[in-house]
């Protein structure tokens, strides 16, 4: 059995501030609550390898692996995958950004397997991901409807 999970939210942004901001990298830490650290490994044309860490869990393990990302702007898309998996056999993410009134619609597509031996299994997997999907799109939302009010007061303010 595999693991799919497709999470999405409206946030109400112009479309290059959601782009940006959910694109910086270097960043993800102040745009999600459950990254401590991201450390850039390399980049190769549009690809992005980088490390991720999270704060601990409740049982003071921190969990670190590695990734890719490879955006596509003219697409509206973003394809990522884990490569070092831990205790998934693969997990593979697409990001998709439609604009829509009202907002950029953000779409998160998750496939993945967990190996035979990992702790839990595909389906307990899947509820933590749309369960933790949810709150951190809502999250990112909000942050960047916060960064898009202050842009818009900033421009305001300057042209008076």
């Amino acid at each position: 059995m595999a693991g799919h999970t497709e999470n999405s939210i409206t946030i109400d942004a112009p479309f290059d501030l959601v782009w940006e901001m959910t694109n910086d990298l270097e960043n993800w830490p102040d745009l999600f609550s459950e990254y401590a650290s991201v450390e850039v490994l390399s980049r190769e044309g549009d690809t992005t390898t980088f490390r991720l860490t999270m704060h601990p869990d409740e049982n003071g393990k921190v969990w670190s692996w590695v990734s890719e990302r490879t955006p596509d702007r003219a697409a509206r898309r973003v394809k990522a995958r884990r490569v070092e998996t831990g205790p998934f056999a693969h997990m593979d993410i697409l990001w998709e950004y439609t604009e829509l009134p009202g907002g950029v619609q953000m779409k998160w597509t998750q496939d993945f397997a967990m190996k035979p031996d990992a702790p839990v299994d595909d389906e307990w997997m899947t509820d933590n991901i749309n369960r933790n999907s949810r709150v951190q799109m809502a999250l990112i939302r909000d942050r960047i409807e916060q960064a898009a009010r202050e842009r818009e007061n900033a421009s305001v303010a300057s042209s008076r």
